[in-house]
């Protein structure tokens, strides 16, 4: 897999939200979190700047999903209710993309994957790990 890409496509499951995107930092941004809806959510989620991401179809399908400080902005196909991308509670200038959402990209492409502690937001605590980082999800392949 190349860690490297820059510009994207992407879509939901039945192909009504279609996008581009220009990532932060290739896919070397990969991250789990363990906030409560994240945790149900189970999505990698790589960066990218809100100027960089833009819906190129089925704008009218993603509907918004909010909770607790409503400050995260969580989207969705309408359709087949796959999750897309999020701007961030804690760096709003920021989308997380669904990386399984990118083409050609599976979440099992990454061997190991950080996971932020979500639980302990850092707008809510200031004495938790400075990297937020709180363990690390590992795929192992079975040899079958």
């Amino acid at each position: 897999m190349n860690k490297n890409i820059e510009h994207i496509k992407g879509q939901c499951h039945c192909g009504t939200v279609q996008f581009e995107v220009r990532l932060t930092d290739g896919l070397h941004t990969a991250r789990r979190c363990n906030c409560s809806y994240c945790r149900m959510r189970g999505a990698v989620v790589v960066s990218a700047q809100l100027a960089d991401l833009k819906i190129t179809s089925g704008e009218q399908a993603l509907t918004l999903y909010q909770f607790n400080t409503k400050a995260a902005k969580h989207y969705f196909c309408s359709n087949c209710g796959i999750y897309t991308h999020h701007q961030r509670r804690s760096s709003p200038e920021q989308y997380g993309i669904n990386a399984a959402c990118l083409e050609g990209i599976s979440p099992f492409d990454f061997e190991e994957v950080p996971v932020n502690d979500g639980v302990r937001h850092p707008m809510d605590h200031t004495d938790r790990p400075a990297d937020g980082l709180i363990g690390t999800l590992k795929f192992i392949p079975s040899n079958r």
